[in-house]
């Protein structure tokens, strides 16, 4: 298969008309989608990707008249959530419509459905004039793609076409909410924080899934976010000694130099920057990734569950 490079919309739009998956752009990563009621097309983004058949794909609307194509109910918490949020990076998990094919939800009877704010994305969503179902544009386990450039270093010839973008603006995955039930569980940390979330519904809850449990969001259950090189946190820009060919990533600079090093102004930085330097230190060969701990909060939670992922990975 040829990957078609195109900086059109309407271009990338064509081939999801004709059954085919395609790259596009969001405000979080890059998604590869694919239309949601078409279930071959579905399985070619497994087959590309190497997912996991058991891990569920979120669905993606460019207006919000899509939702009800998607779910059968709209809780009072997700219509808040929707009023407050969407477009943005945040995921509602809600139960889904008879039409949605099981492939998408692993089987559940819940769908994950987002609205992107960035508007090539937007536009792309609409010229698709259906909602599309997209996982992270990666091969599974690997880095989620922030840069056009990466999901062609991952699926070239894998997929049909990449709608290029510039880079996202936030670079780690939506916030999920699960709204099926009376209390709203967070899934998923994103840049929408518990905080933001519970400044709308206040009874808001982190959720901890259980050991035999179905995963009910993507990025809770399998292998994610995996560099080659080993991952090590490390606090206020304290590095242990290390001969190896290391590398470091944070808001203080450490008194050392590393093979390769990205010192960042804030944690908005360098929650953006984080997947991409990860990618960056798989061209380079480095053995260990040193990730400087932040405080918790906002999107430091995420960024820091994206960090613990990747040292356990």
């Amino acid at each position: 298969m040829h990957t078609v490079l195109t900086d059109s919309p309407t271009e990338a739009a064509e081939f999801i008309k004709r059954g085919g998956i395609v790259a596009f752009p969001t405000e979080t990563v890059y998604g590869l989608g694919a239309a949601a009621f078409n279930t071959p097309a579905i399985r070619k983004i497994f087959e590309a990707k190497k997912r996991p058949a058991d891990n569920p794909l979120i669905a993606h609307v460019g207006v919000s008249d899509q939702i009800n194509l998607l779910v059968s109910k709209i809780s009072d918490s997700a219509d808040k959530f929707i009023a407050a949020f969407f477009p943005g990076p945040l995921t509602l998990v809600l139960p889904k419509s008879e039409s949605v094919p099981l492939i998408v939800t692993a089987g559940l009877e819940s769908v994950g459905v987002r609205m992107p704010a960035n508007e090539t994305a937007k536009e792309f969503l609409k010229a698709c004039g259906t909602p599309i179902v997209a996982p992270s544009a990666n091969l599974s386990g690997r880095p989620s793609p922030t840069i056009w450039q990466a999901v062609l270093e991952d699926l070239d010839g894998r997929i049909d076409c990449i709608l290029k973008g510039g880079p996202t603006q936030i670079g780690l995955e939506s916030t999920v909410v699960d709204c099926t039930s009376g209390v709203p569980h967070v899934l998923r940390l994103g840049s929408v924080s518990l905080e933001q979330l519970r400044e709308v519904v206040p009874e808001t809850r982190i959720y901890t899934p259980g050991e035999k449990e179905a995963p009910r969001s993507p990025g809770i259950k399998h292998k994610h976010y995996s560099p080659q090189a080993r991952v090590v946190l490390i606090e206020n820009g304290r590095v242990p000694a290390d001969n190896g060919k290391s590398a470091f990533i944070g808001v203080h600079r450490p008194e050392q130099q590393f093979a390769l090093q990205k010192f960042c102004s804030s944690v908005d930085e360098y929650a953006r920057e984080l997947f991409e330097f990860f990618r960056e230190c798989d061209r380079h060969n480095v053995d260990k990734i040193f990730c400087e701990q932040v405080e918790e909060k906002g999107i430091g939670a995420a960024l820091m569950d994206r960090v613990r992922r990747a040292a356990a990975g």
